[in-house]
């Protein structure tokens, strides 16, 4: 604060001044200055102390008060001996053993700092900080505490919620089982949920493969390298879920070139989860029906699709360790890999057989356009329905046509077999063949495999030939020249066939709801190479 040098004269009609608001109280001054004299008690008494002040400058600090005057002030070394003032140090006072002289100028624990006519208290804040600093590190010690208590809660609950899914899909049944199959304890994986959420980047929608009414595809890689397409699974039946098990160990099992493999599975969630091998060029339904500028489904091709498609059905039904139909064979299902060679996949409704039994269904599953006849109208399904909806598919690969069509006259909905049927009974095969192959495919080759699919659509089951058969007449087809190829006659029940033959009309929507029989399964025509085995 900065002190001003005024002149005093004190006015003409009086004798003397009285300046009552200074530091140390009322001060008596008299013309000419003689003397100085203090009024505050336990200060001065008035002493008479005579200091020769006379033409001396007075000082006053903010708002005109009077400061460094007063009683004894020479020994003080407030004003010297002419009367000049001089800086009194009031910090000088922290050091006095009397606390109210102490208290007078700062509080206890502050500093005093010496200014020019005065001077101020700093209070000291290291108490302040200090307790700022704890309390702040207490606040941050608890919110603390309460996320990690958080965290473990949670993740207690996860871990809690997973063992009650794992138990609940048959995942002790499922490790029991790998337990008891003496050498075959790797050949199927029980994958974690963390596994497969890293692998699937958590299941975003930029890995999504294909979607359909079962579930949702997903492409994935394992922490060993691998691609793998993880099929997450909408609803599961848990009445059936010991016999989802048993069929898993033994789809897992399946070792065949032209079937996609099965890694392993995940329990931990809702549904069960599927791991399997990465098939990376699509499938055949998008080949056929989908338009490309660079298209590679020659004749050829498509022959070989389906000489691998037919191995593949006839291992399942009789060369597996025991008899599995497929029960959704559809050109959506075959997958093919970069070398278009093809591989069998989703076998999500399929089931293993004993010998001599077929398998009665109450709700009949499967595709529009690919159904058996005989199977809708009984419940029944045996092996001779994959070679119907087999059959479907060579038509699909000869025509181009999708498995439900709209007749161009009529605008009738028909089913793709139906259509054919027809077709070769009014041996109009050329008419209905793919354009995109009529000019460089073999036509006796093409014939060929036209008879054979119509023997597979035969509307009666006895008399579709097997897997194996078809299978290994394919084989014949594909490896003999055209010349030398053996003229396919046709079934000699073709005519019972149209005739007792039960149409099923396609409508918009297609959803059959049907109660199994109740006279005893037939025998079925099912003949396995290898027994089942006992569980």
């Amino acid at each position: 604060m900065g002190m001003e040098v005024v002149d005093i004269s004190i006015p003409g009609d009086r004798d003397e001044f009285y300046y009552k608001d200074t530091l140390f109280g009322a001060i008596r001054i008299k013309s000419p200055i003689t003397s100085v004299g203090c009024s505050r008690d336990g200060i001065a008494q008035s002493s008479g102390s005579v200091l020769n002040m006379t033409d001396s400058p007075f000082f006053f600090g903010k708002g005109n008060r009077l400061v460094a005057v007063g009683c004894n002030l020479q020994q003080q070394g407030v004003v010297d001996s002419h009367g000049a003032h001089q800086d009194f140090n009031e910090c000088d006072q922290m050091n006095n053993p009397d606390i109210y002289l102490r208290r007078r100028y700062c509080g206890v624990g502050d500093t005093c700092v010496n200014l020019i006519g005065h001077h101020k208290c700093v209070q000291d804040k290291t108490g302040a900080i200090m307790i700022g600093v704890g309390a702040g590190f207490g606040v941050l010690v608890l919110v603390a505490g309460i996320w990690l208590l958080k965290k473990f809660y949670k993740k207690r609950k996860i871990t809690q919620r997973k063992k009650k899914f794992f138990k609940r899909n048959g995942g002790l049944l499922l490790q029991q089982q790998l337990k008891t199959r003496d050498g075959n304890v790797e050949k199927t994986r029980i994958f974690s949920s963390r596994e497969l959420e890293k692998a699937t980047a958590n299941f975003g929608e930029d890995r999504i493969l294909g979607q359909g009414g079962q579930g949702t595809v997903y492409k994935g890689m394992l922490v060993d390298g691998r691609t793998v397409a993880v099929k997450k699974s909408k609803v599961v039946d848990e009445d059936k879920l010991e016999e989802f098990i048993n069929e898993l160990v033994i789809l897992s099992q399946i070792n065949h070139r032209h079937v996609v493999k099965l890694f392993g599975c995940c329990l931990e969630t809702e549904v069960p989860v599927l791991v399997y091998e990465f098939i990376s060029n699509g499938n055949l339904f998008q080949h056929i029906h989908e338009e490309s500028d660079d298209y590679t489904m020659i004749w050829g091709v498509r022959l070989r699709i389906a000489v691998d498609i037919a191995g593949a059905l006839s291992y399942l039904h009789s060369s597996a360790c025991s008899p599995i139909y497929h029960r959704d064979v559809k050109s959506t299902n075959i997958l093919l890999d970069e070398k278009y060679r093809a591989k069998v996949s989703d076998f999500g409704t399929s089931r293993t057989v004993t010998v001599d039994h077929t398998h009665w269904t109450a709700v009949i599953s499967g595709t529009v356009g690919y159904v058996d006849p005989e199977y809708y109208g009984s419940s029944q399904y045996t092996d001779k329905s994959d070679v119907y909806s087999f059959g479907v598919i060579l038509v699909e690969l000869i025509t181009g046509e999708m498995p439900v069509i709209t007749l161009p006259d009529s605008q009738e909905t028909r089913g793709l077999a139906d259509h054919f049927r027809a077709a070769m009974k009014k041996n109009k095969l050329i008419d209905i063949m793919d354009a995109r192959i009529r000019d460089a495919c073999k036509p006796e080759q093409v014939k060929a495999v036209a008879n054979l699919a119509r023997r597979c659509l035969n509307s009666k089951g006895k008399k579709r030939p097997y897997m194996r058969e078809v299978f290994t007449e394919l084989e014949k087809i594909c490896s003999s020249p055209e010349d030398s190829l053996v003229k396919i006659e046709n079934d000699d029940g073709d005519g019972d066939e149209e005739e007792g033959m039960d149409m099923i009309v396609i409508a918009d929507s297609w959803t059959v709801g049907v109660t199994a029989p109740v006279a005893s399964a037939s025998s079925s025509d099912v003949k396995p190479l290898l027994p089942p085995p006992t569980w």
